[in-house]
């Protein structure tokens, strides 16, 4: 119980962080390196099933991809880009900070109903991956969106 109280802590600390750090991160153009190597960073969290504790069964492991896809089309659907000069930023969305609160919220609430069938270790392999799912393609949405808005400001 007690880890479970602190990893839903934990991860609400962290949302709110993201938050921030993307708020501020609007403020600035991005770039295709920007894009890009978000997934690759967090690419290496996958050591962890390395470790028998933190694997998954196939099911487990199905789950995990449909739940992220499902969640990455809210986030692709409310990243937009502006264009600002020749620079491409990312559009402040209001929507944002309530869509990665609500998937925070419904993500702490799975994790709730499983923490008693599964154990510590493959919630937080499930949950890695889930969010890794989640990342990859919105992240090459975004890149797609922003290639095709480059395409326009170079012709």
């Amino acid at each position: 119980m007690l880890y479970l109280v602190f990893s839903i802590v934990v991860a609400f600390l962290m949302g709110i962080g993201v938050i921030f750090v993307r708020m501020k991160a609007q403020e600035y153009p991005v770039n295709e390196k920007k894009i890009v190597l978000p997934p690759f960073f967090m690419a290496t969290g996958a050591l962890m099933y390395v470790v028998p504790y933190f694997r998954l069964t196939g099911i487990e492991i199905i789950e995990c991809i449909i739940l992220g896809v499902l969640f990455s089309t809210v986030l692709i659907w409310t990243s937009k880009f502006e264009t600002q000069g020749s620079e491409i930023y990312m559009k402040r969305s209001k929507a944002f900070p309530i869509i990665l609160i609500s998937l925070l919220l419904i993500r702490t609430i799975i994790k709730i109903f499983v923490s008693n069938q599964i154990d510590p270790g493959e919630i937080a392999g499930m949950f890695f991956l889930l969010a890794f799912c989640m990342i990859v393609p919105w992240r090459l949405a975004m890149l797609y969106k922003y290639k095709k808005i480059k395409r326009t400001l170079i012709d």
